[in-house]
């Protein structure tokens, strides 16, 4: 008789989103079991990560009962936290519950995915309440992993880009010379499978990651090619971003006066099986509709 080799199980949440979805198809793509957690799991999303092989389970992080169902019986968790659609006291709030419930069950590492410098005091709301579950974290007595993403390239085909870029500008309150490190959720994915995949390395590790470093007037030529269009960088008046949002207005202020240091040459060298798209790489790969509407 054959005996089958046992394949841990491993909980994502966030899987109908960018980040957890990488990492669930990450996961999934290296042989691992995959559950799933979202809060819709008749989505198109969650359908799709069925397809792929996935176990999809409801989880909801303000119900402590079913997100120890939820756990049951899972080794791993990838774990990600949002303010946004709610705030950063809710935040923290349903992360800890959430860390709790995996640190009471079967988990034995997790991965969270915070970000870049929010270990460094920076005084922006949203990076500063992913440190508050950080150091949840670590107090839990259980191994993990903090991986921590700088800005989201993935970011840039949300609407309010895609509508300046359709009136051939891009546009952010920063200097055109300043650069930043950039990653898509597929590297972040990537990143986030190697880790749950190997926590003897990872374990007890908080990593920032990047794959490229770019200014605004590089992304906006970038940005001409994989358009096939021109592309001028627009600055932003501060006060537009801070009328709209004080959270994300300091976050780039944060980004204009401090700025955000992640070792992108070092991650490429010590991690080349994670593939790590440049800026260019990742442009090219989109599908830019730039039709107006």
């Amino acid at each position: 008789m054959t005996q089958r080799t046992y394949q841990p199980t491993v909980a994502v949440t966030g899987a109908t989103g960018a980040q957890g979805g990488a990492t669930a198809r990450a996961l999934l793509g290296h042989g691992l079991r995959v559950r799933a957690l979202t809060r819709n799991p008749s989505s198109a999303a969650a359908e799709q990560l069925r397809r792929l092989g996935a176990e999809v389970a409801y989880a909801d992080f303000d119900d402590r009962v079913g997100l120890d169902a939820a756990l049951a019986g899972a080794d791993a968790l990838f774990a990600m936290s949002t303010p946004f659609g709610t705030d950063v006291d809710a935040e923290v709030r349903q992360a800890v519950a959430l860390l709790d419930a995996a640190a009471s069950g079967t988990v034995r590492h997790i991965v969270f995915t915070s970000a870049a410098n929010a270990d460094r005091g920076t005084g922006i709301p949203h990076f500063d309440s992913k440190h508050r579950i950080e150091l949840h974290l670590r107090s839990l007595g259980i191994p993990w992993t903090v991986i921590a993403p700088g800005v989201f390239m993935d970011n840039y085909t949300g609407e309010w880009t895609m509508s300046g870029l359709r009136e051939g500008r891009f546009a952010l309150p920063l200097p055109a010379d300043l650069p930043l490190p950039f990653i898509s959720a597929a590297d972040i994915g990537a990143f986030a499978a190697l880790a749950l995949r190997h926590p003897e390395e990872f374990a007890g590790r908080r990593i920032d990651l990047a794959s490229d470093r770019v200014t605004c007037s590089e992304i906006a030529e970038t940005l001409s090619t994989a358009c096939g269009r021109p592309i001028e960088f627009a600055p932003v008046p501060l006060a537009e971003i801070e009328a709209y949002s004080a959270d994300l207005a300091t976050m780039f202020r944060y980004f204009a006066g401090t700025g955000l240091d992640v070792d992108v040459e070092g991650l490429r060298r010590d991690h080349p099986e994670v593939g790590w798209r440049s800026f260019a790489d990742w442009a090219a790969a989109q599908h830019w509709d730039l039709e107006a509407r």
